[in-house]
């Protein structure tokens, strides 16, 4: 065994007595359940974990990662997750985090032929398609590298919203709330990209209404019978 693969267990057993030294009671809370407000939804990338770039600790979030942070509904693993998450677990918010540097992005910006890779960034280049004319208005290949991944991480904040679980627990509770989200690598911040939920809703439900109710009255009128 190499020595940093023999470094991962001394970590483990120094992180156990951190952990116990500032709670004796800290596992056994740890494996009494778990009841996240957030599901995060971001890429494998190595350099991006969720749990130390939001400051929270075991227990607080429920994560899925992925290359390039793609929802695909044909995917069931992200769709599992977020079924579990919504209806099980009973999450408030979902976030969908890219970053930049992101480079399935990179790669879907490429002429290559990725292999297997293939059919999973032809996702990202559908997005490309869907917003073609703004991006390639940018002259400044950077910037529309940068703007790519801010546009992939709305259009997986959409593929969300299109699944029923999202759809029929919002018009019940008002929640889960969808939200996107870039890291910026290089000064460590997370840029919340102040996605529109409600217009989103809005914008799609003719298309992908699987409720056959008005998405944002109903939400407005279980406020109003709270209230």
């Amino acid at each position: 065994m190499s020595q940093k693969y023999n470094k991962i267990f001394e970590n483990n057993k120094a992180w156990i007595e951190k952990k116990l030294g500032e709670d004796a009671d800290f596992f056994k809370k740890l494996s009494a359940g778990q009841s996240p407000d957030y599901l995060y939804i971001g890429c494998s990338d190595s350099r991006v974990t969720a749990e130390e770039l939001m400051g929270v600790g075991p227990g607080e979030i429920f994560v899925h990662r992925n290359i390039a942070n793609v929802v695909n509904t044909l995917d069931m693993s992200s769709t599992a997750v977020i079924q579990y998450a919504v209806q099980h677990l009973k999450v408030k918010h979902i976030i969908v985090c890219g970053h930049y540097g992101c480079g399935g992005v990179k790669a879907a910006m490429t002429p290559q032929d990725y292999g297997l890779m293939n059919p999973w960034l032809r996702n990202i280049r559908d997005v490309y398609r869907l917003h073609q004319a703004e991006l390639d208005a940018i002259e400044n290949e950077h910037q529309r590298y940068n703007r790519l991944i801010e546009l992939n991480v709305q259009e997986q904040c959409v593929n969300v919203v299109k699944m029923a679980v999202v759809q029929e627990r919002y018009i019940l509770e008002q929640y889960p709330i969808v939200h996107g989200w870039v890291f910026d690598l290089e000064t460590g911040k997370i840029i919340d990209l102040n996605i529109d939920f409600e217009k989103i809703l809005k914008d799609i439900q003719k298309v992908y209404d699987l409720t056959n109710s008005d998405w944002v009255m109903s939400r407005k009128n279980n406020i109003n019978l709270k209230d």
